[in-house]
């Protein structure tokens, strides 16, 4: 295994990036990760490890790099309900300010052009998936890129459904990928989740939306206290499914 750290072009800078590949003389399918609210840090780096041990380049981009290099806040090596309310304070300005739909497709674009020219990369589509927030900017990545993305996935998404006119549930009948949303247990309102459901439904075969039982928010990720190992572990046999489905050398 290879990890190194990079630098994206973008319109309007360079994003630093944490890229994990198997260390063989080979090309691979390329992932697009999208990381949660908490951005890079030591546990997404891991679960970049891991799925690249299952024979994929994967790459995740910083995206508050308009505000610094990862991690642009100091973050506790534990976020619990004692710590959450601080970070989430400090973190909010900062992705408020990033998630406009114009600069997450300005991103989308370099960070899919980025993958696409790495010597390790094998060509033809690639997947996205993205946690918590991240699953937002998969959504919108995918969507405008159907000829690109061939599998988008999310987990523990926020913010996929809203009132705006282009909230990323509008965006599934623009996607020619195929998806996955694997939800929390009580991550939505049963109305959100019923409008998620029919948007999913009205794309057609191969889009699903599953409710992960006993998990919170957060489920996937190592150092939190709403981690659950078997929610990690059903997020794996999913993605990594989903993968071998779609991806070409899958």
């Amino acid at each position: 295994m290879r990890t190194k750290t990079l630098r994206i072009p973008t319109p309007d800078g360079h994003a630093d990036a944490f890229a994990a590949v198997p260390d063989h003389g080979e090309r691979h399918p390329g992932v697009l990760m999208y990381p949660d609210a908490f951005g890079i840090r030591p546990a997404l780096e891991e679960m970049a490890r891991e799925l690249a041990g299952h024979g994929y380049y994967v790459l995740v981009p910083n995206f508050y790099y308009r505000h610094g290099p990862a991690p642009v806040i100091d973050l506790p090596e534990r976020i619990d309900a004692g710590n959450r309310d601080a970070v989430f304070g400090r973190l909010m300005p900062l992705l408020t300010e990033q998630i406009t739909t114009e600069r997450v497709l300005r991103d989308a674009d370099a960070y899919l052009t980025f993958l696409a020219a790495q010597p390790e990369v094998v060509a033809g589509p690639v997947a996205v998936t993205g946690y918590c927030i991240g699953t937002l900017l998969a959504l919108r990545t995918a969507a405008a890129h159907p000829d690109k993305v061939a599998a988008v996935a999310g987990f523990h998404p926020g913010f996929v459904v809203t009132d705006a006119p282009d909230s990323p549930h509008r965006l599934v009948p623009r996607l020619a990928a195929e998806v996955h949303l694997g939800i929390a247990e009580g991550d939505m309102t049963p109305e959100i989740i019923s409008e998620l459901f029919q948007a999913l439904d009205a794309a057609g075969a191969g889009d699903t939306c599953e409710i992960y039982p006993g998990t919170v928010h957060g489920f996937t990720m190592s150092d939190t206290d709403a981690f659950s190992a078997s929610g990690l572990e059903r997020h794996w046999d999913r993605l990594l499914a989903l993968l071998n489905r779609t991806l070409p050398g899958g």
